[in-house]
């Protein structure tokens, strides 16, 4: 969902701010490929932004200055920008209207959805989008209503114009977390998104060819980190680094054993503690996915004609958290679904091709939503 600021439409680059960090990238398509020209991670401290709400404006908008303008080497050269907004602080539904004109249905969304967003109309920036229709001749309009505060928006462009930039957009992290990892071809069957990132994961449902469902869940990369380090009795920065060395590796062996009939034994390695510690919390986020997919499946799946089989699903995983060795294999053992991997280059490369940039693979996970919000504003050469 998308609340346009500019007719125009300007090269613009992405910028993802979260509580923790602000990340930056520049796209540029050039014939058969695509190049990204400019990306950019900057850690921010504790109290700036506080659960997606902006606390200390003129800090942030500092931040994003020297960022964009004031870092050394390349420099981004538009000061176009289209930037996400906190998913767990959006009222999205979707609602279902009678056939009529485009005038009349932008009237009638404002009408509908009072009844769905508790704030009064005047206090919410409101967006909408029709979701395509399998049917050849459809009796009805679905529609995709998203909702924000003004008082959580405001702040996002005042901090983006005080940087020096020029707003073309904001959008919901969901929309542009399925721009970046849905393929074209598989648009429209049924995916679950679930964007483990550092201090929140995003949980979305994209069906038909549109964003269907979301919502956040409290459970985080930093969280998993935060755990090791109680447990165990270790700094953080060393807590990260077990994290990231073993991974759920244990678990996972230990599955595979048990599953040939054969006992590893009980032993006292690193791994195993690292396992053992986040047990807890992956059997959180196991369940808090069955909720949503649960919630997703009771209030969404059969309500309409598909041109998708809907009650097919596949999760794929992204956000830096995705790269916890084992992750993807867990869940799939623990939900009985396919779990892989998304990749965020998914409707980057053209004929095969993409040219050579210097992130890993792994890094570019955690720019999903950014190189979503980026593909917005992708200008062809």
């Amino acid at each position: 969902m998308m609340f346009d600021f500019l007719s125009l439409n300007p090269e613009a680059f992405g910028i993802d701010i979260s509580d923790m960090s602000i990340k930056i990238i520049k796209l540029k398509k050039r014939r058969d490929f695509f190049n990204i020209e400019y990306f950019a991670e900057q850690k921010i401290k504790p109290g700036i932004v506080v659960d997606g709400e902006i606390k200390n404006a003129e800090r942030l908008s500092e931040i994003i200055k020297e960022m964009v303008f004031k870092t050394g080497g390349k420099k981004i050269k538009t000061n176009y920008v289209i930037a996400s907004l906190p998913e767990k602080k959006a009222f999205l539904q979707v609602i279902s209207l009678p056939l009529m004109s485009r005038d009349d249905l932008k009237s009638a969304v404002v009408y509908e959805a009072e009844n769905y967003v508790p704030l009064p109309i005047e206090e919410i920036y409101l967006d909408s989008q029709i979701i395509p229709s399998p049917e050849k001749n459809p009796v009805h309009f679905n529609v995709l209503i998203a909702a924000f505060s003004k008082k959580i928006v405001d702040p996002y462009v005042f901090c983006l114009k005080e940087a020096g930039l020029n707003v073309k957009a904001l959008e919901t992290e969901s929309s542009a977390i399925s721009r970046a990892l849905i393929e074209k071809e598989k648009a429209l069957y049924t995916h679950i998104l679930i964007d483990f990132g550092l201090v929140k994961t995003n949980f979305v449902v994209f069906s038909g060819g549109s964003l269907r469902f979301s919502s956040a869940i409290p459970v985080s990369s930093s969280g998993f980190t935060k755990i090791i380090s109680d447990n165990l009795g270790v700094n953080l920065v060393k807590a990260e680094e077990m994290k990231v060395k073993y991974g759920l590796l244990e678990g996972m062996e230990k599955r595979k054993f048990s599953s040939q009939g054969r006992n590893i034994g009980q032993g006292g390695s690193e791994k195993r503690k690292v396992f053992d510690s986040l047990v807890p919390a992956l059997v959180d986020l196991t369940q808090q996915i069955r909720k949503h997919i649960e919630y997703y499946q009771a209030h969404f799946v059969g309500k309409e004609k598909s041109s998708g089989d809907e009650r097919q699903l596949d999760i794929l995983l992204s956000g830096g958290g995705a790269n916890l060795k084992g992750l993807s294999e867990y869940l799939s053992m623990e939900l009985n679904l396919p779990v892989g991997v998304g990749n965020p280059l998914a409707n980057m490369v053209a004929k095969g091709k993409v040219k050579k940039i210097k992130i890993s693979a792994e890094e570019l996970l955690g720019y999903t939503t950014a190189i979503g919000l980026a593909m917005r504003g992708i200008s062809e050469e």
